[in-house]
């Protein structure tokens, strides 16, 4: 029989002081300082517990978490208390683009994400190091609090569906795709994959039954706000906020990416001429609302107190997307012939006076271009990049934690895993409900896009060598075994 299942939640306020702090947004091409507060950010964390088994999971507002940042919270943790099993600890990212980096073992030497970061202003902005000493004491008191605060509750599964997520990746009958490519094109033939408008849910009750907080597993990155200049949890935010004027003040929730690499929340083929855009403030109201009202429809399966809890972590090891000698000498001519033209550093000022000039126009992003002469010098370094160092590094390595929590599962992942994984993943899972969870626990070498086969073979932004360490013979393998360890807890 199993045994009573105890639930503790905390949340913290995680925004820098802007009044301090130069605030970087970290995640585009791009340098952006913030120069204002649309929402705050925020650090939610829920602690399960049942006998002997346990998990923390944590839902931080940034970007990306890396394993280097997990190690030092974990770290942390364990100096306040020594009897949390920190190996049950994992962190996700909603995956604004609109807060600062906590990646702490960034080299300012070199350019991350294409941004030349120690170039002017930008080298002012507070650190991905300095950031990072300011949030994990606060981040750590919460999960101890989380974990302190555990009191006997229950669970309760839901599902509902909501317009949140789209591809964002259009094919061409020349055997290409774009992110956000131009859907108007006489020569446009079709999405490169389909969409997923799920809302899977897990509700938390107390003894009584009401309602502490809900975890909400969507496939879609918390993004509308990514080219603008303003500091922004976004809709995953926004509709946190909503839930507390429906619930409470101290009703929490969790937002778990869905395998999402190839989604967005911009629907191209409607133009945006239906509603809002969804790159400014208006689309996060209308996200949060949707989603907020697929929370309030959804009808609660019976509530268990005392589901069978298992909690375990796989050991994944990937094998790394390879370049070959033909890509090497590939890339080496189309470096030659680039530079030529225009050397990095010219082509990187290019780029930006001509992203600032598109930010004035009128209209949606996105507002640079990855087709620019810039972008195609970094596409070509990445792949002479990875040919000389591949075979000192041939694998990809990360901790899944995967959890079998009454007739749920719960697995995840550092990748911007494209959703034909994550559909392959649900759809063989013995689970009667199987949450899946993108851009967590990180990898030992940051992970980026992992790419279907067939956003490999059409390459465009997302599909590239230089947008993932992975690809997807990599995916194929990540798909079995996440299958099977789940399962294995079902079987």
């Amino acid at each position: 029989m199993s045994e009573k299942l105890y639930i503790g939640w905390a949340e913290r306020d995680i925004t820098p002081d802007m009044e301090k702090y130069k605030v970087g947004l970290y995640g585009q091409y791009y340098a952006r300082i913030a120069t204002g507060l649309h929402s705050r950010l925020k650090f939610s964390v829920c602690a399960m517990s049942s006998g002997a088994e346990s998990f923390i999971s944590g839902t931080v507002d940034v970007a990306g978490v890396p394993l280097a940042f997990t190690n030092l919270l974990k770290e942390e943790v364990a100096k306040r208390n020594a009897g949390i099993d920190t190996s049950r600890i994992f962190l996700n990212a909603i995956h604004t683009h609109s807060a600062p980096s906590i990646n702490v073992a960034m080299n300012y030497k070199r350019s991350v994400g294409g941004s030349m970061w120690q170039q002017g202003e930008f080298a002012e902005t507070i650190s991905p190091a300095e950031y990072a000493e300011l949030v994990l004491p606060i981040m750590a008191d919460a999960i101890v609090e989380a974990w302190n605060t555990r009191k006997e509750g229950g669970i309760a599964r839901a599902f509902d569906y909501a317009r949140i997520g789209h591809c964002r990746r259009a094919a061409y009958t020349d055997g290409t795709a774009e992110m956000y490519g131009d859907t108007t094109r006489s020569d446009f033939v079709a999405m490169e994959a389909g969409e997923d408008s799920g809302v899977d849910m897990l509700f938390t009750l107390d003894k009584e039954g009401k309602k502490t907080g809900v975890i909400l597993n969507v496939a879609c990155p918390s993004q509308v706000m990514e080219s603008t200049y303003v500091v922004s949890s976004d809709f995953a935010g926004a509709t946190r906020e909503l839930l507390k004027e429906d619930f409470g003040p101290e009703f929490h929730t969790l937002y778990w990416i869905s395998p999402a690499g190839c989604q967005s929340p911009r629907d191209l083929v409607r133009h945006y001429a239906t509603e809002p855009d969804f790159w400014h403030a208006d689309g996060v109201a209308v996200l949060a609302k949707r989603l907020r009202d697929a929370v309030m429809r959804a009808e609660l399966e019976p509530a268990e107190y005392t589901p069978e809890l298992r909690s375990t972590v796989v050991k994944v090891s990937l094998p790394r997307r390879r370049a070959s000698y033909t890509d090497y000498r590939e890339a080496k001519a189309e470096l030659a012939r680039l530079e030529g033209i225009k050397p990095e550093a010219e082509a990187f000022e290019d780029f930006c006076a001509e992203t600032h000039a598109n930010e004035k126009l009128d209209g949606p992003g996105p507002y640079d271009s990855k087709l620019h002469h810039f972008v195609l010098i970094k596409n070509a370094k990445a792949v002479i990049t990875r040919y000389e160092e591949q075979d000192d590094q041939p694998e990809l390595h990360f901790d899944m934690n995967v959890i079998r929590l009454g007739d749920i599962a719960i697995a995840n992942n550092p990748f911007e895993l494209y959703l034909h994984y994550g559909q392959i993943i649900k759809a063989r899972s013995h689970a009667r409900q199987t949450f899946l969870i993108q851009l967590a626990v990180g990898a030992d070498i940051h992970a980026g896009y992992l790419p279907s086969p067939e956003g490999e073979k059409l390459g465009g932004y997302g599909g590239l060598i230089i947008n993932g360490q992975v690809g997807s013979a990599g995916g194929y393998k990540l798909a079995d075994v996440t299958v099977e360890s789940i399962n294995a807890l079902f079987d």
